[in-house]
């Protein structure tokens, strides 16, 4: 059997991407029964597990606190799965780290949840009534400035793009 050539520090790549996350629920910061599935929207979603009344509480996202600095290193390491979310001018948290599981919260232009922003916490509210078995979802409000990213939500107010317009 022939031996395999050992890699060297130097032949590593650096910024190799990091596996995208283990889908799961942290049941320490969901307020219901939450479920992992794939999506129709995009790999995987977050779905009711049961019925959740409108302005509740549901998840809190969690994750690595990390700096702007570090933000945009990791978003140019790793252009394709990114699980940022802006907490506050200083502040990112990365869901890819210790994630409540609401980073696989998938965007909407028409969503049943909203989120608020308390005390360093980054809090998900339904915005109506959620049906069990429904998938949740979020308007990202990513700015008009950025790179344009397509949105596959399929709603009727679907504007096009993940991205605000104005």
């Amino acid at each position: 059997m022939p031996k395999r050539p050992k890699t060297t520090a130097a032949e590593t790549p650096k910024t190799a991407a990091p596996e995208a996350p283990e889908p799961r629920i942290n049941p320490k910061y969901a307020c219901f029964k939450l479920e992992i599935r794939s999506s129709t929207i995009h790999r995987w979603g977050i779905y009711a597990g049961e019925d959740i009344p409108k302005r509740r509480k549901v998840i809190e996202y969690t994750g690595e606190r990390i700096s702007r600095r570090e933000t945009k290193r990791r978003a140019e390491a790793n252009p394709g799965l990114i699980y940022l979310f802006t907490l506050d001018k200083y502040w990112t948290l990365d869901g890819s780290v210790g994630g409540s599981g609401a980073e696989f919260i998938n965007h909407c232009c028409d969503p049943n949840i909203v989120t608020e922003i308390r005390s360093g916490h980054i809090l998900y509210f339904s915005d109506r009534d959620i049906k069990k078995g429904e998938e949740l979802t979020v308007d990202y409000h990513f700015s008009k400035d950025v790179e344009r990213i397509p949105c596959k939500c399929g709603v009727t107010k679907c504007r096009g793009t993940i991205n605000l317009l104005s």
